[in-house]
């Protein structure tokens, strides 16, 4: 039986699983081609298991997630679930594009009222842009006029700025950030997760699985995830862990298949806060020691390196760099790179002052990994696992 958890202040009850609509079923490995019959069987099941909490994007899918999720929706699946879509605030040049994007979502969703809203991706500099646009007063506007019901935003930067964020407007009713046993200390992380609900905030939890990553069965984990009492797959450990903690609202799931969909379903039937005893959250723990320890740059994100006088964010490109060796994944990371690196903070941008050096406490040759890091992940070249 599904379960249901609390949403920050509202009176209203969510799936412990939500469905992402980001990594849908295509025809031909096209993004816009979504497969839209087996979409529609995937979303029918997740409703009929309990699902109630559809998210997805105005990017997602070439523009295509919010159609689909649309027509999936047809025939009275609409009022037995809550949607969830996200305004594109780099699309936005004046105050006025808000409410023009905001109408074409919802003809693409069919509906006349989003229910949960987020401001997309917000860091410093959309946060910046955001206020200086006046867009919050737009967004009151369309929960006044009925055009959305609640108002979030998902979030990519450092907690810093995530804390700037929640305390930047009053009424926020909830927020969606990365989180999962190995991303702890980046982004949000479990302070800005912790910060958050105790302000009153939902808090949605997206990428649970790093992009599929904790799904993984990996040789050097295998052994602690057998030691266990209770066997799980690693799937399963990942979300546990996350619905373990009674300040997560919800997980989502960017589900690709029907077979995805119910072993999501099965483990969301029999989550619930403190379901992991302590031994098991300590074998989670030793799991993400043995998975940071196959990266062979010895980096633990304390920043002691930064600012970089030429601004590069050296955490976050060894962070990219360690995970192929970690998850087997090169291009994944190198998509991961070109995507969420800004170019100004990427490796490339490196002049080789060696200011950094001195700075780190784990004694890495920084300013001789940058240029592999920049040679692997942006210029395609042969992976590299020592310098």
């Amino acid at each position: 039986m599904m379960q249901y958890r609390k949403f920050g202040k509202l009176d209203w009850q969510p799936s412990a699983l939500g469905f992402g609509c980001m990594r849908l079923p295509t025809l031909d490995g096209k993004a816009a081609n979504i497969d839209q019959e087996k979409v529609t069987e995937m979303i029918h099941t997740a409703i009929e298991a309990g699902v109630n909490y559809f998210d997805t994007a105005y990017p997602y899918h070439d523009q295509m997630s919010e159609v689909s999720l649309g027509k999936a929706l047809e025939g009275g699946y609409r009022e037995r679930v809550c949607i969830a879509t996200k305004s594109p605030i780099w699309l936005i040049k004046e105050s006025a594009d808000f409410d023009r994007l905001l109408d074409e979502q919802l003809r693409r969703l069919q509906i006349i009222t989003i229910d949960f809203y987020l401001l997309h991706a917000l860091n410093s500099e959309s946060w910046a842009k955001t206020q200086k646009l006046d867009l919050l007063r737009r967004a009151e506007a369309a929960k006044a006029d009925g055009r959305i019901r609640y108002l979030g935003f998902s979030f990519h930067d450092n907690l810093e700025t995530f804390k700037q964020i929640v305390d930047g407007y009053n009424a926020w009713d909830f927020c969606q950030i990365q989180y999962n046993y190995m991303d702890t200390s980046i982004q949000a992380g479990t302070e800005g997760l912790h910060y958050a609900a105790e302000k009153g905030l939902a808090v949605v939890i997206m990428e649970p699985l790093l992009g599929g990553k904790l799904a993984l069965d990996l040789p050097a984990t295998r052994p602690i995830w057998d030691s266990a009492a209770q066997k799980r797959q690693p799937a399963d450990w990942a979300l546990q862990w996350i619905w373990n903690q009674p300040e997560v609202s919800l997980v989502l799931s960017g589900m690709s298949t029907l077979e995805q969909v119910e072993e999501n379903i099965s483990s969301a039937s029999v989550s619930k806060p403190g379901l992991l005893s302590a031994a098991e959250v300590e074998l989670v723990a030793k799991v993400c020691d043995v998975v940071n320890s196959l990266g062979p740059i010895p980096c633990t994100r304390c920043e002691y390196c930064l600012p970089c006088p030429n601004g590069v964010n050296i955490p976050s490109n060894f962070d990219v760099y360690n995970r192929i060796a970690m998850y087997d994944v090169l291009d994944d990371c190198r998509n991961e790179y070109k995507r969420w690196i800004p170019d100004e903070e990427k490796a490339a941008a490196c002049i080789q002052c060696d200011e950094c050096l001195s700075k780190c406490p784990q004694q890495i040759l920084i300013s001789t990994w940058l240029p592999v890091v920049e040679e692997v992940l942006g210029l395609n070249r042969p992976y590299v696992k020592s310098v």
